[in-house]
């Protein structure tokens, strides 16, 4: 499975929501932290707020926020919305343009793995909230200030 570089913002941008929920948050304050372009954000985020994942505000404070506590949150959820379809292996997907299905695809092994890796993907996206990623993230910088503080 592929992460395209607007998922990967995606997925950024929400982990620092998350961080920082309930508070609205800029585009420019996302966009600085995690250096993505501000206008292309603001089309990932226009789309995730479209699909019921943030909330924006309007005006001098304004800016987006969750729409749901970051428990509710899944990265499999927001990676949906910006990518849409996970992408498979070619020989999972029957090819429509050329209507081409591999002659094997009933009894072929390695489709089989190839569906057990890409359902063990999904599950894994789809059970990972982004509160779990807040905690990650807060544990590691916990750990590396630890580190730092004994080196001086």
């Amino acid at each position: 499975m592929r992460i395209s570089a607007k998922g990967e913002y995606a997925a950024k941008a929400v982990l620092h929501l998350s961080l920082r929920y309930p508070s609205v948050v800029t585009i420019q304050e996302v966009a600085a932290q995690h250096r993505i372009p501000a206008k292309y954000l603001e089309h990932i985020l226009l789309s995730l707020k479209k699909a019921g994942v943030l909330e924006s505000r309007r005006g001098v404070k304004g800016g987006y926020r969750l729409a749901k506590p970051p428990e509710q949150v899944t990265i499999g959820e927001v990676l949906r919305v910006v990518d849409g379809k996970f992408s498979q292996s070619s020989c999972i997907e029957v090819n429509l343009r050329n209507t081409y299905a591999c002659p094997e695809s009933d009894s072929c092994g390695l489709k089989q793995v190839w569906q057990e890796v890409q359902n063990a993907v999904e599950k894994i996206l789809f059970e990972t909230t982004f509160d779990d990623l807040r905690k990650r993230t807060l544990s590691g910088l916990v750990r590396n200030t630890k580190v730092m503080a004994d080196e001086l």
